[in-house]
């Protein structure tokens, strides 16, 4: 007969599914910072849908994402699931990064079997709606699209999780549950936006400007751009985080505050305040060439601080280029010299993580070896509170963090 519940770190028979399980688990009643409001509960295992899958949970992935959910701002996620999808069991259980083990699949699942080690991508949406079906819409576009953990219930901070079973890619031999379970979220949304945008695909020799390039999205950017023969040019905020960058792949750093541009745009009827933010992006302007070696802008800036540095990133970046971003780390009311951005023909797109085929190409990445997940640093399953109260202090280590749940030690998981 299988057990109620396993404790943290057993593993049960391969198939069995117990009635409960342990998570860390947010509620509306203590919404704040981290350290308060993740808790560990036991809940109920979460029954899954035709064209989901089970996965036992070996390590989980740490992002920003479920600071906001602790927080309860922008939005009550709670609510959130309680109005968009019936969830009634008002409490959320974030994480959505994972490595693990397929435990039980659903009747039409033909991709994955039980058994499967596997990672698990973060996009979740209608997997029968006729737009996506027929290949109409950009899965990861549409009305239904969700972030797995964050927009929705049962995330990977728990001993199972339950998701869309196309969500679900071959964890790569050679790394460890905690390693595997570090880098999909940043990892494809990096790929996505350096390569999902036809006219504006990373190729041999083409400049990426990169911003954070110390921190999960970052690194993973500069690898991409490296692989794909790019020369990845990153900024960073500490001079320590230099070498960092260069060891994966940086062909130069800057500091950002080695410069004081910062900010919004003045006013354009402001002249003096207009000329010496113009003195001040281009002093930026000939330190990146400084860097690059040569005359030359980026085809190509990755943004997601968004506030204080949109108006640089669509000054500097080249005619015809594209300036591509994902966030607004520094806030969202950007400001841009539509003059220059017309006359030069430059393109502002946004993006939001990846589809199924962009998650499978940057995964192909770590699977060949030429994008490390760039572990920093791995807490235990009780420590999940902790590593998320440092993402909301900002005294995380740089890189991407993991903790492990089921997993019981650093190191296991290779092949």
């Amino acid at each position: 007969m299988a057990k109620e519940l396993y404790e943290i770190g057993e593993v049960p028979p391969l198939g069995e599914i117990p009635k409960k399980m342990y998570a860390q688990v947010i509620r509306e009643d203590r919404f704040g910072e981290p350290a308060k409001a993740f808790q560990i509960e036991t809940v109920e295992v979460p029954e899954i849908g035709p064209d989901d899958a089970l996965v036992l949970v070996m390590a989980a992935g740490i992002n920003y994402n479920n600071v906001w959910a602790s927080l309860g701002i922008p939005l009550n996620m709670v609510d959130v699931h309680r109005k968009d999808q019936g969830d009634t069991t008002n409490m959320h259980i974030g994480g959505s990064d994972a490595s693990g083990i397929v435990y039980k699949i659903g009747s039409n699942v033909k991709n994955v079997k039980v058994g499967d080690k596997v990672v698990i991508h973060c996009g979740m949406w209608d997997v029968n709606h006729p737009d996506i079906v027929s290949g109409k819409v950009d899965p990861i576009v549409h009305t239904t699209n969700r972030i797995w953990g964050y927009e929705t219930n049962w995330g990977s901070f728990a001993q199972f999780t339950r998701i869309q079973a196309h969500q679900l890619l071959p964890k790569p031999k050679h790394l460890t549950w905690e390693e595997a379970a570090a880098y999909m979220l940043v990892g494809a949304t990096a790929y996505r936006m350096l390569m999902g945008f036809s006219e504006h695909i990373v190729e041999k020799d083409d400049i990426v400007l990169i911003w954070g390039g110390a921190g999960g999205l970052g690194s993973m950017a500069i690898q991409i751009v490296k692989a794909m023969g790019g020369i990845p040019i990153a900024i960073v905020s500490d001079n320590e985080k230099i070498d960092y960058c260069k060891k994966l792949g940086a062909a130069g750093v800057l500091n950002r505050k080695d410069f004081d541009h910062w900010g919004m745009l003045p006013h354009w009827k402001d002249t003096e305040g207009y000329n010496k933010w113009l003195k001040g992006v281009r002093v930026f302007g000939k330190a990146l060439w400084e860097a690059i070696g040569e005359r030359r802008n980026p085809k190509i800036v990755f943004e997601h601080p968004g506030e204080t540095t949109i108006p640089t990133s669509c000054y500097v970046v080249d005619r015809g280029g594209m300036v591509v971003i994902c966030a607004g780390t520094t806030g969202y009311n950007a400001t841009v010299d539509l003059r220059y951005h017309w006359m030069h023909q430059k393109r502002l797109q946004g993006s939001h993580f990846a589809n199924d085929e962009q998650s499978k190409a940057f995964n192909d990445l770590v699977i060949e070896k030429k994008v490390d997940p760039c572990l920093s640093k791995t807490y235990s399953f009780e420590g999940i509170r902790d590593c998320h109260q440092l993402m909301y202090e900002n005294k995380h280590p740089h890189g991407n963090m993991a903790a492990l749940v089921t997993a019981t030690k650093e190191g296991e998981g290779k092949e």
